[in-house]
């Protein structure tokens, strides 16, 4: 069972480090074009946040987790070379915004950590309260891809729903999944849980509307590319 939980953990990870880097392409033509145009900072941001609860979850002081703390320490590093990158090409009056934010993600961290800590002596506590706080906020990162399914079924367009992506978001839910019941984690396996069923619903909207008509006029496809970059950042969620 160890070796199979084991298994399911590496194959998150490889999935999980490849939807970390799907945002690369948005931000080689960011510095390309030394503009961050309408893009949004923000849910790089809190992806970041997200990875670091996840890291904090699955290190000792909480539980010993590898494959928890291997990938989210991975997608915190990304994430906040996105944000830097941002930063770098971003208008003046946006970057104190910024900066604010990458103040404001290591003070709250700290707090967790330090109510984790000397607040609570058993480590079930440790992990209910962190556990339950990842849960609040991958849950709600996960609303990023409703939008981009609305989209869909609004313009009977998969354009700014690519089908690997939806694939691999699908495969990742799965894999994390399986990884939580092996486990016994409930916290591992109810975000990706909803992972998996909205990964699942935008393959079966891409099955119905790929060969669709589509209707899209130009306001609507400077929006898709929003919710795009944001089904991206927000479409792997710690684990």
């Amino acid at each position: 069972m160890a070796a199979l939980s084991l298994a399911f953990g590496i194959l998150g990870n490889l999935i999980s480090i490849c939807l970390f880097l799907s945002p690369i392409p948005t931000f080689w033509r960011i510095h390309k074009e030394k503009s961050t145009r309408d893009f949004s900072w923000l849910p790089y941001a809190v992806t970041l946040l997200n990875c670091l609860l996840w890291t904090w979850y699955g290190l000792p002081w909480v539980q010993i987790n590898i494959p928890v703390i291997t990938i989210n320490i991975s997608g915190a590093i990304l994430q906040l070379t996105y944000v830097l990158i941002y930063l770098r090409y971003t208008t003046a009056k946006k970057k104190m915004k910024i900066v604010a934010s990458l103040i404001i993600v290591p003070l709250f961290v700290a707090v967790i950590l330090l109510v984790t800590v000397f607040a609570m002596t058993q480590k079930t506590q440790r992990k209910l309260f962190v556990g339950i706080l990842c849960v609040i906020f991958t849950t709600g990162m996960n609303v990023a891809p409703l939008s981009v399914m609305r989209m869909v079924i609004r313009t009977r367009s998969v354009e700014f729903m690519p089908f690997y992506l939806s694939l691999f978001v699908f495969i990742n839910g799965c894999a994390w999944l399986v990884y939580g019941l092996l486990t016994s984690d409930v916290f591992v396996l109810i975000p990706n849980a909803l992972g998996a069923f909205l990964g699942a619903m935008q393959l079966i909207l891409y099955a119905i509307y790929s060969r669709a008509t589509p209707k899209v006029d130009e306001a609507e496809r400077q929006t898709g590319e929003k919710d795009l970059e944001m089904q991206k950042s927000g479409s792997v969620n710690g684990v």
